[in-house]
């Protein structure tokens, strides 16, 4: 058994390191894989090989459910790009994005409390989403260019859509409350 550990994801599924990926065919070779390493198939190996297979299926793992998230996928390849997202310690954000994030909580937290709560929610969700979908779009234009100045523009996208990330997250969370 060959070990892939000194591959990137992208090499790992062999795919082009591109943020535009068809998931269709990122599932198909997520299934080929799994399928090839699985640990039952080495039931009778090694214990090495036992081992690897663990170790490799797991990184076969990692690698999916990075490559077939978008916020993911972009950190990663900035991250192979050499360029660090810096959600630890930048705190620097676009003042209207911030504002935006802003009124955004406000409508949540005001839902919360409406007698038309799901239709509400269901609107402010509608909204989170058009405002993913548009950063995505971004995002796949500046990785498209690859410029250093594209680069920049890509770590702030990958940065707000985490937050919008996380804002749909509480959405579906409030709407499963309220079901």
């Amino acid at each position: 058994m060959q070990a892939a550990f000194d591959k990137n994801y992208f090499e790992i599924f062999g795919l082009p390191e591109s943020f535009r990926l068809d998931l269709t065919d990122v599932t198909k070779r997520y299934r080929d894989l799994q399928q090839q390493l699985h640990p039952d198939r080495y039931a009778s190996a090694s214990d090495q090989d036992r081992r690897l297979s663990v170790q490799m299926a797991a990184q076969v793992n990692e690698a999916f459910q990075t490559l077939k998230d978008p916020v993911r996928r972009g950190r990663y390849l900035l991250a192979l790009k050499g360029i660090d997202t810096g959600e630890e310690s930048d705190t620097a954000m676009n003042p209207a994005f911030l504002m935006e994030q802003m009124e955004l909580r406000e409508a949540l937290e005001t839902v919360r409390d409406s007698d038309n709560a799901l239709a509400e929610l269901g609107a402010l969700e509608t909204e989170v989403i058009d405002a993913f979908d548009a950063r995505i779009i971004r995002l796949q234009t500046c990785f498209d260019s690859d410029g250093n100045e594209d680069l920049k523009v890509a770590r702030e996208t990958v940065r707000e859509l985490q937050f919008l990330q996380k804002i749909r997250g509480e959405i579906e969370q409030i709407e499963e409350e309220l079901v």
